[in-house]
């Protein structure tokens, strides 16, 4: 299992650019773009403030996926 996410999805509808949202969510740009690569797993604190801003639930923007 791995978990995905739709950050970048959710971003570009935002029209948010990754340094917007990295602001927003008080990280570097580069932690955005390892984010949308999928290879960096968010900590609890990054995810809640990934989701405030897109003022939806974690669940809908982090999931776990099957491997396989």
């Amino acid at each position: 299992m791995g978990l995905t996410n739709r950050v970048k999805e959710l971003r570009a509808k935002h029209r948010f650019t990754q340094n917007d949202l990295a602001e927003r969510a008080d990280v570097t740009r580069q932690t955005i773009v390892a984010l949308e690569k999928g290879s960096y797993i968010p900590s609890l604190l990054l995810a809640m403030k990934i989701a405030a801003v897109f003022q939806l639930p974690i669940e809908e923007i982090f999931f776990m996926e099957d491997e396989g």
